[in-house]
């Protein structure tokens, strides 16, 4: 299985997302990245449902206070967009 490692603490907010998104988008079917980040990173996984539906599995490794840690699993690849519409991660 392919595990990729991101540590946000020291990377700036704006910047968090695209990185996660860009990452969890390269892993194979069946890859996972494991996220560590200094509060619970629950916008994410909204944000992530929302854009991925059920393309994913998340698993809280470590829930704070200081240090949270989050695996998420790439389970399937996502349905092709039919409408023509842009998901805004391609840059089209």
């Amino acid at each position: 299985m392919t595990e990729t490692q991101i540590d946000v603490r020291q990377i700036a907010p704006h910047q968090r997302h695209p990185l996660i998104f860009n990452s969890f988008n390269q892993l194979p079917v069946g890859g996972a990245l494991t996220l560590t980040n200094d509060h619970d990173p629950r916008p994410l996984f909204r944000q992530l449902k929302a854009e991925h539906a059920d393309t994913f599995t998340w698993t809280y490794l470590e829930e704070g206070p200081e240090l949270w840690r989050v695996r998420i699993t790439k389970d399937s690849a996502p349905l092709p967009d039919t409408s023509g519409n842009c998901c805004g991660h391609c840059g089209g």
